[in-house]
């Protein structure tokens, strides 16, 4: 028996707006404005969403029930194994020492907090988001920063903010090819135009990662450095994106503004140096950073020692995410299991499709491929390396799988949430009403692709979700359906910030557990303010700058 999906099931699309957000606002609102438990708040979330999809949207009870434990499955694996195994490979550093060692190299390049937020958060975190993405970056960049002696808050929120340019190219292009794949657009086209839209994004956004932690005075005593970060950054991701493709935009990117950046501070150092680890202003967690310390000079062969654990995860995660290697471990053991009762018996419906197509439910055990695997591979590797023995690489493993517990239900519980509200059409409720907009559209549609990812948790999964009605919608109003589609992928990067997972990620790998609501207020107006900007410059190439939509190959 199948079941088809109605977008207005009140007959007001005010009012059904207003039914389809409410486990949004009841998840968001627990974490965001009353302090509960991040599990806890999940919990509520989803069970909102269930008496919304039962009740208000007439889904039948067993099919909500199986939605949201596909979506379970999904916060396992992949999402809850990455940050598994990097916190891991983590806990195995810091036990023998080396992390520290880690600490004082990088201290050495530049004792400069707001320097080591632009190496570590924004060109370190964009290398591991082209490889890896799916939480990767900001589990690895929030535990290095936290290991510098950042604050909490600070390590992680501005982890998050960092991780937002390279997001449209990360996994090596998955959201674009996924976008192209699923909804017919040309891959070069919308690849070019993302590439288009997001370098500008990218120079903006390692200006307003050190205005967000040091002030504005702090960021002009350091603007050269910025510069050089953002501009090495954005122009390789323009030029990649438009002449060769998506596969390599942020790795090639990340690559060329981290040896520039080294490269600029042999000539150049600010003439103040920062110090503080904490936020300027308020900074609820200021008491937990650790202060600077003393910059110890190690030989040569601790350097290589303490940095050879997370040479072999790079190494390992951009394997893992080669679609070949992929293939071939796929080919291995992937078993897929169809989700008996809901496996193409849901019913997308006009305007999201042409015609009433069964939405597939699907649950790929691909444990060998996915990049969680690679991560503890490259964890139990660089373990053995550092000399440990086989017992006490499993005794750190359950160790750090009771640390991180509670973290692990939470993206459980919020993943659960996210595919619900995807099966019941809530989310696309939503998204209409973003559509119905008239002439404003390439505004709203861009924040559409935001409100896509902070429900999702993945600009893949967002670009999946709207890509279909964003061409319809464009090619409507007169509009270029690339523009919108890149639009919604660029947009989305901005919703990277708040969605739910990534701050569980940030406030796990950082240890600071129970503090999801604070990093989510801290990222909230940041994540907001630059989905706004976005969609303002889209809004410009619609109506007043036509020649950036054109093709440049």
């Amino acid at each position: 028996m199948t079941w088809q999906q109605t977008y207005d099931p009140m007959g007001s699309m005010v009012l059904s707006t207003c039914l389809a957000a409410i486990p949004v606002v009841v998840m968001l609102g627990a974490l965001g404005l009353f302090h509960i438990k991040a599990h806890i708040a999940a919990g509520m979330g989803l069970a909102a969403a269930l008496l919304v999809a039962i009740f208000a949207y007439g889904m039948p009870a067993d099919m909500a029930g199986r939605a949201a434990v596909l979506g379970a499955f999904t916060g396992l694996l992949p999402i809850g194994w990455i940050v598994l195994n990097i916190i891991f490979l983590h806990q195995l550093t810091e036990q023998n020492g080396s992390f520290r060692v880690l600490q004082d190299s990088l201290s050495g390049i530049t004792e400069d907090r707001r320097i080591q937020l632009l190496l570590i958060a924004f060109c370190f975190g964009a290398f591991f988001e082209g490889a890896a993405g799916f939480g990767t970056p900001v589990a690895v960049t929030a535990a290095i920063l936290i290991g510098l002696g950042f604050s909490p808050l600070a390590a992680s929120g501005l982890s998050l903010i960092a991780n937002t340019a390279p997001v449209a190219f990360g996994a090596l292009g998955t959201p674009v090819i996924m976008l192209a794949k699923v909804h017919g657009y040309d891959l070069m086209e919308v690849t070019g135009m993302i590439g288009r839209q997001l370098p500008l994004f990218s120079l903006m956004v390692p200006f307003w990662v050190v205005w967000a932690f040091a002030g504005r005075k702090g960021m002009l005593e350091i603007w050269p450095a910025i510069l050089v970060t953002g501009l090495s950054f954005a122009i390789p991701q323009y030029l990649v994106s438009n002449f060769m493709g998506p596969e390599l935009v942020d790795i090639i990117a990340a690559i060329v503004s981290m040896a520039c950046l080294v490269g600029f501070l042999r000539v150049w150092q600010p003439k103040k140096v920062w110090t503080s680890p904490s936020l300027r202003g308020h900074d609820p967690s200021a008491a937990e950073a650790k202060p600077p310390q003393p910059v110890t000079r190690h030989s040569t062969q601790a350097l290589v020692a303490a940095w050879t654990p997370w040479v072999i995860l790079s190494v390992f995660v951009f394997i893992w995410g080669l679609p070949p290697v992929k293939a071939w471990l796929n080919g291995l053991f992937a078993p897929a299991f169809p989700m008996d009762g809901l496996h193409n018996l849901v019913l997308k419906s006009p305007p999201v499709v042409t015609k009433p197509t069964p939405e597939g439910a699907v649950y790929v055990l691909n444990l060998l491929s996915a990049t969680g695997s690679g991560i503890l591979l490259a964890a139990v590797i660089s373990g053995l390396v550092m000399k440990y023995n086989p017992v006490a690489i499993v005794r750190t493993f359950f160790k750090t799988l009771w640390l991180v517990r509670y973290s692990l239900l939470t993206i459980v519980l919020m993943l659960a949430l996210g595919t619900l509200t995807r099966f019941s059409g809530t989310d696309t409720t939503l998204g209409l009403a973003f559509a119905n907009t008239g002439v404003l559209y390439p505004f709203f549609g861009t924040l559409m692709g935001w409100l896509g990812v902070a429900l999702t948790g993945s600009d893949t999964a967002s670009n999946v979700l709207f890509g279909g009605m964003q061409k319809v919608a464009a090619e409507q109003l007169g509009l270029s359906g690339n523009l919108m589609g890149a639009a919604n992928s660029a947009g989305g990067v901005m919703g990277k910030m708040i969605d739910a997972q990534s701050i569980v990620v940030a406030s796990t790998a950082t240890r600071w557990f129970d503090h999801e609501g604070d990093i989510l207020r801290y990222v909230f107006f940041h994540s907001i303010a630059l989905a706004c900007l976005v969609g303002l410059y889209v809004t410009m190439q619609a109506y007043v700058w036509p020649f950036t939509l054109m093709v440049v190959r």
